[in-house]
């Protein structure tokens, strides 16, 4: 049934004027709308709903991520507009904070301003 619906996700902030400056202007992401209850933006057609709370205690894992082509230039692109990447010390990371998977995938993170962990990871065919 929900296999051709359109998938929506969320992300709690306490601050939507941090969430607009980060999601808007960091990471490049289109407004859709916004009003009390939460800012509405658009990656590659799907809608990613900031949602407004009243308290925040960020989960301890990625709650979105991003699917890239070539993830080192990505990375350093964010990186050059002041995005910070995570350095996990139970993982061996690259200079750039990518992590390799044995599978052969590549892992970068970071975090919004509300401490939410995000990802850019890349998948070989």
């Amino acid at each position: 049934m929900l296999e051709n619906a359109a998938v929506m996700g969320f992300i709690p902030t306490r601050d939507f004027k941090a969430a607009a400056d980060f999601y808007v202007g960091r990471l490049g992401l289109a407004v859709l709308s916004q009003d009390d209850f939460a800012l509405e933006l658009v990656s590659n057609g799907t809608h990613i709903r900031i949602t407004k709370v009243g308290e925040l205690t960020p989960f301890p894992f990625t709650i979105l991520g991003w699917r890239v082509h070539d993830i080192t230039p990505a990375v350093r692109t964010l990186s050059a507009k002041g995005v910070m990447f995570e350095r996990f010390n139970f993982l061996e990371q690259d200079e750039d904070g990518i992590w390799s998977a044995p599978g052969g995938a590549k892992i970068a993170w970071f975090r919004d301003p509300e401490g939410n962990i995000l990802s850019l990871s890349y998948h070989p065919s």
